[in-house]
């Protein structure tokens, strides 16, 4: 996944899961989510990402690799006082793997890019209160 067009266009063909309490959200970037949208009114958040160590550079690493990075995101977001949540990136293509990933709610768009840059990560996906995903792509790194 080299070029920055394909990866604009897997980023977009990519259902972006995330486990809440209560129930699984389904996320696609530009679609608005009730379920999301009502799950964070009720808790009180205005800001959220997606993000995850996987695959730095948008290039394959070994499941060993990838699993040791991803814990180190978590651990990284719990010393920060965030409370992440389970998700995972599931592309429509067979071509790439599932990512497992963190939802972080409550968190600054520019912090989720710092956070995502320093594993690696060309984009996040990240959103406000009204529950529609975006695609943000980390400096350096548009298409």
């Amino acid at each position: 996944m080299a070029m920055t067009s394909d990866l604009n266009a897997a980023y977009r063909a990519t259902t972006y899961r995330v486990f809440l309490p209560g129930g699984l959200c389904e996320l696609r970037i530009g679609v608005a989510c009730p379920a999301l949208a009502a799950w964070l009114a009720a808790e009180g958040y205005a800001a959220w990402a997606v993000i995850t160590a996987h695959n730095p550079g948008s290039q394959p690493a070994g499941d060993a690799r990838n699993a040791e990075r991803q814990a180190q995101l978590e651990g990284e977001l719990l010393e920060g006082n965030y409370e992440p949540y389970a998700a995972e990136n599931a592309p429509d293509a067979d071509d790439w793997p599932v990512e497992e990933s963190c939802f972080v709610p409550d968190i600054a768009v520019d912090d989720a890019c710092a956070l995502a840059a320093d594993y690696g990560q060309k984009a996040i996906v990240c959103g406000g209160p009204d529950g529609i995903p975006h695609l943000r792509w980390i400096e350096g790194s548009e298409p």
